[in-house]
């Protein structure tokens, strides 16, 4: 409860709005790399620490706490979807797209250990990510632009609300995860993004996912988004099909090897 009171308290702060940056026609200015902290990307829901899917590991591959980023801390799944969410979590390893080096989706890229880059125009907003070259493009004011099919990091059509970045993604592939625990929706996901500054290096990024499917109601993560101010910062290679290939194909290699 106190992380949840704590999730709440943050995001109803908002910049000064003199302390916004701003681009050249006074919009508020979301161009950087940024990066968030904690251990969403392992569970977004409240957890404890515990033991990893490989023991040899040892303590580094030990699962780390974390306060949960879900705004009253539990996810409102119905009953069906809360027991396949569990099954997802304990073949996880197996069954995490993104072990297999798949794209994150939206919100997951947002709150992976790897920084992105958001590159802003009045007409697009471009967010690119370290992890895979994920990348995504949003049309700006342009709410009745339809996707062409459904993808893997979705359809995304943004507006300026104040000093805020909205967007409304559409269109996910059900294939992605939240996180590794398993948390999961299907291709009737809904996502509306938020983000609003809190100073000139931090964003506060706020979520909310619709999805009757899986869920019996909304519900919406907050977490910080920080500014990398890193000297020569840039987004790094991190291709990472090569590093999938042993674990996905290595079977074909290794059968084909014995003949």
């Amino acid at each position: 409860m106190a992380a949840a009171i704590l999730i709440g308290a943050v995001g109803a702060q908002g910049a000064d709005n003199s302390a916004v940056p701003r681009t050249a026609d006074g919009s508020p200015d979301f161009n950087g790399i940024w990066q968030a902290l904690g251990t969403a990307y392992y569970d977004v829901e409240p957890h404890a620490a515990d033991f990893g899917p490989l023991p040899v590991l040892g303590a580094i591959g030990a699962i780390p706490a974390g306060l949960g980023i879900v705004v009253g801390g539990e996810i409102p799944y119905t009953p069906a979807a809360r027991a396949q969410q569990q099954a997802n979590k304990a073949n996880w390893l197996a069954a995490d797209p993104l072990v297999k080096c798949y794209m994150p989706g939206i919100p997951r890229a947002n709150y992976l250990p790897f920084p992105f880059q958001i590159i802003q125009s009045p007409e697009h907003v471009v967010m690119a990510y370290e992890f895979a070259s994920a990348s995504r493009i949003i049309y700006m004011n342009r709410p009745d632009f339809e996707a062409p099919i459904l993808s893997w990091m979705g359809h995304g059509r943004g507006r300026i609300e104040g000093d805020s970045l909205v967007i409304d993604v559409t269109d996910q592939v059900p294939d992605t995860w939240l996180d590794h625990a398993g948390n999961y929706h299907t291709d009737a996901l809904r996502v509306t993004e938020r983000y609003t500054h809190m100073g000139p290096n931090t964003l506060m990024y706020e979520v909310t996912m619709e999805d009757p499917n899986v869920y019996s109601e909304p519900w919406t993560m907050r977490l910080p988004l920080y500014r990398r101010l890193d000297e020569n910062m840039q987004l790094l290679e991190f291709k990472c099909v090569e590093f999938a290939e042993e674990l996905m194909y290595g079977h074909l290699r290794k059968g084909a090897d014995s003949q």
